[in-house]
């Protein structure tokens, strides 16, 4: 299952009322709970909660602790008890597919920089997000046209493949893009290119288009 994939079935994992429930109560406890302590909280029993709470830690939205809570140790102190807490990854599905936290991270890594060197955040900016896009395509390992595909894919662009070059039908950073256009859409231009230039595909060319309901950037027959 791949990471988007994972993160719905988690999501919707939570759609069972059950299981809901003992995760509202898990992640609100100050500390790692077990499965008596949810147990007698929430009314439900022992054997109902144990299932619940080992599926949402299978799903990624709990982690499971094991700790001796009698406070003794060695022969005699009894198994360590099965605690579980929230997971220290956050879950996020949306749909059509968004990446703010990208955006978020290059923004602040170009506002960083440009503090540093004096020089315009829009600069710093479109070098972060070039050098990101080809890391991109470097963690893909392959190299060509459809390495390009692949990784845009992975990152919500949806490419479509047309007559007049590969339309990428959603923007990842939609939001954003609709209220700073001008920087967003040269970041987005920057990072594209990146990809681009990290898998090799010369025979391709990014360019900025702005189409009603999709990205700002449309690839072209370099």
């Amino acid at each position: 299952m791949d990471h988007r994939a994972a993160q719905v079935a988690a999501v919707a994992a939570l759609a069972e009322p059950t299981r809901r429930r003992l995760y509202d109560h898990v992640v609100r406890q100050p500390g790692p709970v077990g499965r008596d302590e949810v147990a007698a909280a929430c009314g439900v029993p022992r054997a109902t909660v144990a299932f619940h709470l080992d599926r949402l830690v299978d799903d990624g939205l709990l982690a499971v602790h094991f700790e001796r809570r009698t406070g003794r140790s060695g022969p005699g102190a009894g198994r360590p008890a099965k605690l579980y807490r929230r997971a220290p990854e956050p879950v996020a599905v949306s749909l059509p597919e968004r990446h703010y936290d990208l955006a978020g991270d290059l923004l602040a890594g170009a506002v960083a920089e440009a503090e540093g060197s004096g020089e315009r955040p829009a600069a710093a900016l479109g070098r972060q997000a070039y050098a990101r896009g080809r890391e991109l395509a470097a963690a893909d390992g392959a190299r060509g046209r459809e390495a390009v595909l692949r990784v845009l894919e992975a990152h919500g662009y949806e490419p479509r493949a047309g007559a007049d070059g590969v339309t990428l039908v959603n923007c990842p950073f939609h939001r954003l893009a609709r209220e700073h256009t001008e920087l967003v859409c040269g970041m987005n231009l920057r990072l594209v290119e990146g990809v681009l230039d990290g898998a090799g595909a010369d025979r391709l060319e990014a360019r900025l288009r702005p189409l009603d309901g999709a990205c700002c950037v449309h690839l072209v027959p370099a």
